[in-house]
């Protein structure tokens, strides 16, 4: 289990992060997503011990995981900028790898490089973007840590790749009960991967919550009447976003849904639709800030 309590990150007088909190338990894909800049990086660094956070601590199966290199031994985190030895194949890195976490498993390393059809003698210089990526995450599986931290990690995958890495996340939770953390400004990649998400903020968690608990929470409401009503009128609703269109207004709905549902109908609209939110439209909402006229930028 990763515990985040209440750390605190600067670097100098900026404030990266500031008395964030958040748990990922085991056997738990924890999806973190959050605007350019918004800290997700720092916080990941922090998680591995990178960084020693000015307030708080991070615990990793409750020991403090900074300077404790017997922990990171169970721990990989795979950066967004991705470093190789220089003119280092596929397997020399994969024997570097092995020096240093004692679970390396040679078998599965084999398996991964065949599944991503990656030649382990070739010198990884020579790989594209997508295959640097593939073939870090194949170092990643092989060290079959407790406890991954992956940045951006399927930036540069092609559609089929993407699958294939998620599959393989999937099952590897599954099979060994790791803690992962993984961050990603792509929603979509998450939403069918993760089971807990985290909304930051710079340097706060806005949302931390299961996503099941998300989507029986929030819904988007579309109505219509056969008389005029506006945002007043809906004055007891808790909303993020009320947008009218002529008759047909379309507001997203926090809090009891099933009552709220039952609010409206008393209401006697023309029409009722509900909808669930997807993990992008909820990121929306709770981003939602300044609306800005872009119609005159270019004139």
């Amino acid at each position: 289990m990763i515990d985040v309590i209440d750390v605190t990150k600067k670097f100098g007088r900026f404030t990266a992060i500031s008395d964030l909190s958040l748990t990922v338990h085991q056997a738990s894909i924890y999806g973190l997503v959050g605007f350019n800049g918004a800290g997700k990086t720092t916080l990941l660094k922090t998680i591995a011990g990178i960084y020693r956070p000015e307030k708080g601590i991070v615990r990793v199966n409750a020991e403090n995981i900074f300077d404790n290199a017997k922990m990171k031994q169970h721990l990989f985190y795979m950066p967004d900028e991705l470093y190789f030895q220089a003119y280092a194949t596929l397997r020399r890195m994969a024997h570097f790898y092995k020096s240093y976490y004692p679970n390396f498993r040679e078998k599965t390393f084999q398996e991964l490089t065949k599944i991503f059809a990656l030649d382990p003698n070739k010198k990884i210089n020579s790989f594209s973007k997508g295959m640097r990526r593939q073939a870090e995450l194949v170092l990643c599986l092989s060290t079959h840590p407790d406890f991954l931290l992956l940045d951006e990690s399927f930036d540069g995958l092609d559609p089929a790749k993407r699958n294939v890495a998620k599959k393989l996340l999937i099952e590897y939770v599954a099979e060994c009960g790791a803690s992962v953390i993984i961050s990603s400004h792509n929603l979509h990649e998450l939403e069918d991967l993760c089971d807990h998400v985290g909304l930051l903020d710079g340097r706060r968690l806005m949302l931390d919550c299961a996503v099941d608990d998300i989507s029986a929470s929030r819904c988007k409401f579309r109505v219509a009447f056969d008389r005029e009503m506006n945002r007043a009128d809906f004055s007891g609703f808790t909303f993020k976003r009320f947008i009218k269109d002529g008759r047909l207004i379309t507001f997203t709905a926090q809090g009891d849904i099933q009552e709220q549902e039952e609010r409206l109908r008393a209401m006697n609209p023309i029409l009722l639709e509900s909808f669930p939110l997807s993990l992008e439209e909820i990121f929306m909402d709770e981003m939602e800030g300044e609306e800005h006229d872009y119609s005159e930028i270019f004139q």
